[in-house]
């Protein structure tokens, strides 16, 4: 079996070469590339794996536009002013505010460039509140949309060149966000659960009985985006790590890159994009910026993602900022020699707690992901640290809802959870709190407590269910909290936990025009960062799901049209 082509589309061979705009990263780069080209630069991809897409094709694919196009034609009730109004209020101070201002008002700018030149199709998933709802500009009905599913059929022979993402399983389910809500689900609201269901099974299996092959979420997106690469003849170099930046000082002029061993000398006209990740997977940065406490290599992010950008940025005078900062995720603690598993609507459903290694609740597990992972450091910090973490359910809960994406309603916790130490089952709590090393009669009080308040509908702890966002994956059939209900009969449940993340979101330092700053504020001209190899232009806040992939899009475009001047 002969090794894939470096190159794709074939046309510029991995080699010495002079384009208008380098574009590091094939994850959200890829709309910065797209935008540069529609613009009538030359334009060249180099991507460090073998595989296109990035952390982007492992998203969930959700992409937060506010005020922009694909709202508007929904009938939503947005603006410009309130979005600037609730991001002032959860950025509150952590970015510079002209990085929110430039990202709003070029929403609309790239949701237009994306409808030209890609096959993407976009749409409002309606209710999925924002992360902060209740803050000034708030909107419980959300900003967030998403893509229809694509038929990846559409890349040709380079299908099997699109990353994977992380819910992919061996079934043929294209799942949107506003899919999985309702069939996680099925078995309680089968009206909307069973036709859901139904249709994204006709749609997957029955596609693949005509030659389709379709994806949703993040690989949908990605592939959306590849699919435009190919069509405008943009070359990718696959392969092909970056070594460092050329440039005189002043002015970055290319870059050196690394391909099956040889050096590659590219030189870039306008410049260079760096769209190249996060350092999601270098620990020795993690451990240094972060936390000593974290588990390596429990990131979702890509695995080529080890700060290369940040790194070589560096090395030409850049500043750095937020490198505290991640899109914390918690997820199910890792089977040997595998990845984390996602967990998201099951933190929020009725019938479950996390509990930590003294049996103790510690936050609200509705909460979204980022400021659950915030809420984790910051009790290290203060000397209260969250040294092992369980999510509790009884068996009704089991019987109820789906499970760590694919263990359906009724189906066993696998015999391997067990073996390895991260899941337990017991008749009674008593027996569960022996299971998993935690003390009797704290996790006895705990349990007490949280029965008791979860009958009344009323969390008096940590305010689980007050929030639209919370409720979005709740359980709408259970009264009067859609997040709470009492776990009282066995057998009862506990699987273990671990921070894990959606990819860092501290790089380096960024103005509103995608430029890199030194420590002095002064841009380094001829280089750009996006994505998580800049510093989140939000801060220290993920004000809605998308929020991420999204900036990372729209600042692709916003470089592309600097770096035409």
């Amino acid at each position: 079996m002969t090794a894939p082509s470096a190159t794709i589309p074939a046309g510029l061979a991995v080699a010495d070469t002079c384009v208008d705009l380098l574009v590091v990263g094939s994850g959200t780069g890829m709309a910065a590339a797209l935008a540069a080209h529609e613009l009538g630069l030359s334009v060249l991809i180099v991507e460090k794996s073998s595989l296109v897409g990035g952390s982007t094709a492992r998203s969930g694919g959700a992409l937060w536009l506010p005020a922009g196009p694909v709202l508007q034609e929904a009938g939503a009730d947005d603006s410009t002013t309130k979005a600037t109004t609730y991001l002032d209020a959860v950025v509150a101070g952590s970015a510079p505010a002209r990085r929110s201002a430039a990202f709003i008002e070029q929403v609309p700018a790239l949701v237009e460039m994306l409808r030209r030149t890609t096959p993407l199709r976009l749409f409002w998933a309606r209710d999925y509140a924002d992360y902060h709802p209740e803050q000034p500009g708030g909107s419980a009905l959300g900003r967030t949309c998403e893509c229809h599913p694509l038929d990846t059929a559409i890349l040709g022979a380079y299908r099997t060149r699109l990353r994977p993402g992380v819910l992919e399983t061996g079934f043929a389910i294209p799942t949107t966000g506003a899919d999985y809500r309702w069939m996680n689900l099925v078995t309680r609201v089968p009206r909307k659960g069973i036709p859901t269901f139904g249709k994204r099974i006709a749609q997957g299996m029955g596609g693949r009985l005509i030659g389709r092959r379709y994806a949703a979420g993040g690989q949908g997106l990605a592939a959306g985006l590849f699919a435009g690469v190919l069509r405008a003849g943009i070359p990718v170099w696959t392969d092909t790590a970056l070594s460092h930046l050329l440039g005189d000082g002043d002015r970055v002029t290319g870059a050196v890159l690394n391909h099956g061993g040889r050096e590659v000398t590219v030189s870039a006209r306008r410049g260079v994009v760096l769209a190249a990740g996060g350092f999601d997977h270098s620990m020795d940065m993690r451990w240094k910026f972060q936390s000593e406490s974290l588990g390596a290599n429990l990131s979702l992010g890509a695995d080529t993602n080890t700060g290369d950008g940040i790194r070589v940025a560096q090395e030409m005078g850049a500043g750095i900022a937020l490198m505290d900062q991640a899109w914390w995720f918690p997820a199910i603690a890792p089977l040997p020699g595998k990845a984390p598993a996602v967990l998201l609507a099951e933190r929020s459903l009725p019938g479950c707690l996390i509990v930590n290694q003294h049996g103790r609740r510690f936050t609200n597990e509705a909460s979204d992901y980022m400021s659950f992972g915030q809420r984790l450091l910051a009790l290290e910090r203060s000397g209260n640290p969250v040294d092992t973490m369980w999510i509790v359910f009884d068996q009704q809960y089991r019987n109820s809802y789906v499970f760590g994406a694919e263990l359906f309603p009724r189906m066993r916790v696998p015999q391997a959870w067990y073996d390895a130490g991260i899941a337990a089952r017991a008749d009674t709590l008593a027996e569960l709190a022996a299971r998993i090393s935690v003390p009797g009669p704290e996790f006895a009080e705990t349990m007490g407590r949280f029965n008791e308040n979860a009958a009344a509908g009323k969390d008096l702890e940590f305010a689980r269910g007050d929030s639209a966002y919370d409720r979005y994956y709740g359980d709408p059939t259970v009264r009067p909290n859609p997040n709470l209900r009492p776990l009282s009969n066995g057998p009862f449940y506990a699987v273990k936990l671990v921070l894990s993340d959606l990819g860092t979101c501290g790089g380096l330092i960024a103005d509103d025009r995608a430029r890199v700053l030194r420590e002095d504020g002064t841009a380094i001209a001829g280089l750009y960062a996006i994505g998580n190899t800049a510093a989140n232009a939000f801060g220290t806040a993920y004000p809605g799901a998308g929020a991420t992939i999204a900036q990372g899009l729209v600042y692709g475009y916003i470089a592309a049209r600097d770096a035409v001047g």
